[in-house]
């Protein structure tokens, strides 16, 4: 007589074990119990930065001139990748007239030279989603020459017609970027209007992760 096999899941609060079921066609029956990121955040792996002195938006496609680059400086083999959850734009001074912005990201491959920390202040600029002081090794430059390896859009938003701040530009990445160790990614703004400034930024999740 072949013997039973049973696989059991153990409930993480309360230490007791759970049968794992699957439906009709073998597939493992799971749920999202808590919303998406939860995790992570417990866990103290979720930071986010953000400019704290605003860049001019380009007209242009962006090339070698980025609004805010933020690298990865954690010892290359260590796996240690950023995934990106969200990339973000704030539109602080419009150009006063109606127009459109959007939000240009670029990754730059791993062995990327070390760029100039211009957002240094941790405790308020570069912060766990929480609250926890950033211990980690990402380094962020703002308006950084960097390499054009390929710009793509990802979000946009109207502009106001006005000269006052209001419209901001939020992507959910959902960890389709990833850095890995010695490698960045940059973020631009492609305006339609001259003269308007943006704060821009990102959150990720730093996570041992092997590509490839």
């Amino acid at each position: 007589m072949a013997e039973e096999t049973r696989i059991l899941g153990k409930v993480r609060y309360d230490g007791n074990d759970r049968p794992l079921e699957l439906d009709q066609n073998n597939a493992l029956l799971v749920s999202q119990s808590l919303p998406l990121g939860t995790e992570m955040t417990r866990r103290g792996n979720a930071f986010s930065v953000i400019q704290t002195t605003a860049t001019a938006g380009v007209v242009v496609r962006p090339s070698t001139t980025a609004a805010i680059t933020i690298w990865n400086g954690e010892a290359v083999g260590s796996n240690i990748c950023y995934i990106v959850d969200r990339i973000f734009s704030h539109c602080l001074v419009a150009g006063g007239e109606q127009g459109y912005g959007s939000l240009w990201a670029c990754v730059h491959p791993a062995g990327m030279t070390k760029p100039t920390a211009d957002i240094t202040a941790a405790a308020v600029n570069l912060v766990g989603l929480y609250g926890k002081t950033y211990e980690g090794a990402a380094i962020v430059d703002v308006g950084a020459t960097v390499v054009d390896n390929g710009w793509f859009p990802w979000g946009y938003a109207a502009l106001p017609p006005t000269a006052l701040p209001g419209s901001a530009i939020c992507v959910d990445v959902a960890g389709r970027l990833i850095i890995p160790p010695s490698a960045a990614l940059s973020l631009n703004v492609v305006t339609s209007v001259n003269d308007e400034t943006y704060c821009s930024g990102a959150t990720w999740y730093e996570e041992v992760l092997k590509l490839g």
